[in-house]
């Protein structure tokens, strides 16, 4: 059975919810992604239905993303002036190191827990 009889149940007898294959969603109706493309947001309405396609990256094999009505989406909010301050503020909390307490002007790797230069300063020491 291909990908597009898979998961195509516009009716949504088989998975509870209108389906589409990639690629093969209606018009009116778009991804989270394509609503922020064109600055709007889904707004609190319900899901409308959802596009599933086969995945080698999920164990499961199957991703999906849900679809939302066009004509029901809201502008995004604009950002203001105490929004733009905390994000600044945590993108520069990142860019700490915990270890040296230095600013290294990149976001430190999460794997690492520290900077470049700490961790191969660790690694050789050991």
């Amino acid at each position: 059975m291909t990908a597009v009889v898979r998961f195509y149940d516009p009716e949504g007898a088989r998975y509870g919810m209108p389906t589409y294959p990639w690629r093969f969603a209606p018009e009116g109706l778009a991804t989270r992604r394509q609503l922020r493309a064109r600055d709007l947001r889904p707004g609190g309405q319900p899901v409308a239905g959802q596009v599933m396609w086969r995945s080698r990256r999920n164990r499961g094999g199957v991703r999906v993303a849900y679809l939302y009505r066009l004509e029901r989406a809201l502008p995004v909010r604009p950002m203001t002036p105490g929004k733009w301050a905390a994000l600044t503020k945590a993108l520069a909390a990142r860019r700490i190191c915990p270890g040296c307490g230095l600013d290294r002007g990149y976001t430190i790797p999460t794997s690492l827990g520290e900077c470049v230069t700490c961790h191969d300063g660790h690694a050789l020491a050991a």
